[in-house]
């Protein structure tokens, strides 16, 4: 049985103001094809200006919408292969 390692590098952008964080997550997958995805955070104005904390919110915001993207078109995928409509697990 032969094993296979594939690696896959996630792209994170961060655009920061004192009161707001939106991060950009990318991933390129080997086909070329790039999945990409986006979150926010938000300070309120009683909090101390955190910028890592903003980073961490947004990230992870966009990370989790990248992990949906990637599920949606796998089983896209899935579809188009066997002719018939899969069921997502949603998390």
């Amino acid at each position: 049985m032969m094993h296979t390692t594939v690696g896959w590098h996630v792209e994170m952008e961060f655009m920061e103001d004192s009161e707001h964080t939106r991060a950009v997550a990318m991933v390129r997958l080997p086909d070329g094809s790039e999945v990409r995805a986006h979150g926010q955070a938000s300070r309120h104005h009683t909090d101390s200006n955190q910028p890592r904390v903003g980073e961490e919110i947004a990230g992870a915001r966009a990370l989790n919408e990248l992990a949906m993207r990637l599920l949606t078109k796998a089983h896209g995928e899935i579809d188009a292969a066997s002719g018939r409509t899969s069921h997502p697990i949603h998390v």
